[in-house]
């Protein structure tokens, strides 16, 4: 198997667990730590496919995921994200390099604020009580899946 095709089946994967990761969060505001897992764990896989150096590629990638899961895990602790989404976004972190990852994080703003507003308003016309809790790995998802489909057609471009 050529190294393109094996790039390619990686970020389709990335893409599958965005998807699942997506679902999940609306139905049940949980992101499964496991699904997290596989995410970061495929990462590396990913790196090899790509020929990334060890040094520093790979080294950056882990820093990029550990600095991404540091400064969200701040807002974790001022409760302004959820820990399932923390861990997403750190997870997702690792597959892009720092230029992509300055993307996704502008689309996933935007996103979010459009699934916080959609949130919100069905949590007001369906008349619940309490605060709306919003499924924000949604708007990771989607900026994810907006780089992926970006490196599947620059593949062919």
């Amino acid at each position: 198997m050529s190294g393109e095709i094996i790039r390619i089946a990686l970020l389709c994967l990335l893409a599958a667990l965005l998807a699942a990761a997506a679902i999940t969060d609306i139905r049940s505001r949980i992101i499964s730590n496991r699904l997290n897992l596989v995410i970061a764990l495929a990462a590396p896989l990913y790196w090899l496919a790509c020929g990334l150096p060890a040094w520093p590629d790979m080294a950056l990638q882990l820093a990029l995921g550990i600095g991404v899961f540091g400064v969200f895990a701040l807002l974790f602790a001022l409760g302004m994200m959820g820990g399932g989404d923390v861990k997403l976004l750190a997870a997702v972190a690792l597959w892009f390099p720092w230029q992509a990852l300055s993307l996704l994080l502008v689309l996933m703003a935007i996103l979010g604020g459009l699934v916080t507003l959609v949130t919100v308003v069905h949590h007001r016309l369906s008349k619940r009580t309490g605060q709306a809790e919003v499924p924000y790995g949604v708007a990771i998802s989607l900026a994810g899946m907006w780089l992926i489909g970006e490196r599947i057609i620059y593949q062919f471009g």
